[in-house]
């Protein structure tokens, strides 16, 4: 199995998962939902961007408070 470096600035998708407070299948529905794009990685291995998580991230908690 090819191992993959992680670009400076991105995410895996447990990291992404960690810092959102969800599941990958949570990670798995805001991708097919459209409010997170993957960029970068493999098919198995998704990236995500390190601006992008943090931006959902602060959404989901403005959501939370209102």
């Amino acid at each position: 199995m090819e191992s993959i470096t992680l670009r400076p600035g991105h995410l895996t998708a447990h990291q992404t998962a960690q810092q959102l407070g969800i599941t990958l299948g949570g990670v798995r529905q805001l991708v097919r939902r459209g409010q997170l794009t993957r960029s970068g990685g493999s098919p198995r291995q998704p990236w995500y961007a390190v601006g992008d998580v943090t931006a959902l991230a602060l959404k989901r908690a403005a959501t939370k408070v209102a």
